[in-house]
């Protein structure tokens, strides 16, 4: 199969780096961009080329066939549309912009062109996901995931990441998304309502960084999101835990891999497994150099995205009418 040829946009971005061999592998990059050039030199020397500024620059060399955008999430949009402008399909981070609306108009567009685009949403069909379906049917289930403190950003070259304006928010609007998804996917609905809450009192920043997000379905099924940026910097890099109570049963997950599920006879089996999302970008990689010329066929949607970030923006909402009250 052909590596496609293929750009980077954003490329100080610090998914980057888990990435770059599954890039090297299966497609061809033909030039990376950044806002701070600088900020690429890492990407850049892994492909041996030189980085650049100028996305658009990049978007019009010859026969580009695939773009990933990494870029601050309020240039994200006006990045997606010019790809879609050129018919170049692509890759594109949550939450592909700051609002609502702007996602949209990127998937309406997108759509309208017939060129394809998909999204890393990690914990689709990880181990984590793969554990906790054993519930079966679920009807409470609860994700917490706490990040480092957001100072990281500072020191990798992602200052954007705590200004509102650049971000559209904290450790809600960039860790959020992949847990909205789990419960979504796992409830078979996006019919949901939002309760949300949320501050920066730990790190008094302009972003959150604690918020508990409730979602409830028309049934009463419901799921409890906790997300923050509220774990030290320690090489364990974050806490984490998920439970989901079903017709089958109960599943757990710990942060440190260890796995329960009890049915509802009351037996349990135990595992042990690697929860960390990191090593999953390489399949995903190979996923997208698959189903190119598919046109991403199985993999996240634009779609799919807008009904994870209307439970997002809406949460965003209720956090800054409960500020301003």
């Amino acid at each position: 199969m052909m590596r496609a040829r293929t750009i980077v946009l954003g490329a100080s971005h610090w998914h980057v780096p888990l990435y770059l061999d599954a890039m090297r592998e299966h497609h061809a990059v033909i030039g990376v961009s950044d806002e701070r050039p600088e900020g690429a030199h890492m990407a850049a020397e892994h492909f041996g080329v030189e980085p650049t500024a100028d996305h658009l620059a990049l978007m019009d060399l010859p026969d580009v066939e695939l773009a990933y955008v990494f870029v601050p999430h309020a240039e994200m949009a006006a990045t997606c549309l010019a790809l879609i402008e050129r018919g170049i399909p692509f890759v594109v981070e949550k939450p592909a912009g700051v609002s609502l609306a702007e996602l949209a108009a990127v998937r309406d567009a997108a759509r309208e062109a017939g060129v394809p685009a998909t999204v890393p949403l990690m914990q689709r069909d990880a181990p984590i996901e793969r554990w906790l379906r054993q519930a079966s049917d679920p009807v409470y289930a609860r994700y917490s995931f706490i990040a480092g403190p957001p100072a990281r950003y500072l020191r990798n070259g992602s200052p954007w990441m705590l200004d509102p304006a650049q971000a559209g928010g904290g450790c809600l609007a960039n860790l959020g998304p992949h847990f909205v998804d789990l419960f979504l996917r796992a409830i078979g609905t996006t019919d949901v309502r939002v309760r949300a809450t949320g501050g920066s009192a730990l790190h008094h920043g302009e972003v959150e960084d604690h918020a508990v997000v409730i979602l409830t379905a028309a049934d009463g099924r419901e799921g409890v999101l906790e997300i923050g940026y509220a774990f030290p910097d320690s090489p364990l890099k974050r806490s984490s835990g998920y439970t989901v109570a079903g017709r089958g049963g109960f599943a757990e997950v710990a942060g440190d891999g260890r796995a329960a599920f009890t049915s509802r006879a009351g037996d349990t089996v135990t595992a042990q497994f690697d929860v960390d999302s990191d090593p999953l970008y390489v399949p995903f990689v190979a996923s997208v150099a698959r189903t190119l010329n598919e046109g991403f066929t199985g993999l996240p949607t634009l779609d799919e995205l807008h009904d994870v970030m209307a439970v997002i923006w809406e949460a965003y909402r209720q956090i800054r009418e409960e500020e301003r009250a």
